[in-house]
């Protein structure tokens, strides 16, 4: 299968720089403080937050909250059923919330939380290509639903180069043996908090791809802020 046409074209009818359709929703799940739902292509993430809350004794920390994040892969996901991807014992998923909890200390204003703890849950119902970022724009919803006070919003995007030509949210076919780049976005700051790449990039190509990321992240960023707007004013207008 050609994933990049002669005319530009990518195998989902995509030009290289356009996201997939995005959709999203906050306050999903009313058990928690704080949810979303976000769809990205056919990618499909649930995020919940609980908390603030007080931490337990072994994660207190007396000057800042603790950011606690757990990573799922559902079993009927689609991505490496062959492994543990659903269990918060496989090593993946372990690293993978590590670095999300990584990324989101960047932006949350933890010295308003002393002695509090913020759970994080991500839940991967199905894997499509930039799962990752996904989940990180799909927690910075969640964050925003429970009240959390942040610097700014945490955008993510990832990025590749095929044919020399730089490639924007790729989906799993344009994943399969090619390095991918995953980065996060402060939009204010125009700060980085994430940069991980599956393979090495050569030099020459890596900051053209930086470039397409960062607007790929600024993109998102009017989606998910659209969608928070969105919400904000139909909760209003419940009042």
């Amino acid at each position: 299968m050609e994933l990049l046409s002669d005319q530009g074209l990518r195998v989902d009818g995509r030009r290289a720089h356009e996201l997939r359709n995005v959709e999203c929703r906050l306050g999903v799940f009313g058990r928690a403080d704080g949810s979303a739902y976000l769809e990205q292509g056919n990618t499909r993430v649930l995020a919940t937050v609980y908390g603030p809350h007080e931490a337990r004794a072994a994660q207190r920390r007396h000057d800042v909250a603790s950011i606690n994040c757990q990573y799922r892969q559902a079993v009927f996901s689609g991505w490496e059923r062959g492994r543990r991807a659903g269990g918060g014992g496989d090593r993946r998923a372990q690293e993978l919330g590590a670095l999300l909890q990584n990324t989101l200390e960047s932006v949350v204003l933890v010295e308003l939380y002393p002695r509090s703890q913020i759970d994080v849950y991500v839940q991967v119902l199905q894997a499509d290509g930039g799962t990752y970022a996904t989940c990180v724009n799909a927690a910075t919803l969640a964050l925003i639903d429970a009240g959390v006070a942040l610097r700014d919003y945490v955008c993510a995007c990832s990025a590749s180069v095929l044919r020399d030509q730089p490639l924007v949210d790729l989906n799993s076919l344009e994943t399969s043996g090619a390095p991918e780049l995953t980065a996060a976005l402060l939009p204010r700051s125009g700060r980085l908090p994430l940069l991980e790449m599956s393979q090495r990039f050569h030099v020459d190509k890596l900051g053209e791809l930086l470039d397409v990321a960062e607007t790929a992240c600024r993109d998102v960023h009017t989606i998910l802020n659209r969608a928070v707007r969105r919400h904000v004013s139909a909760r209003s207008s419940e009042k």
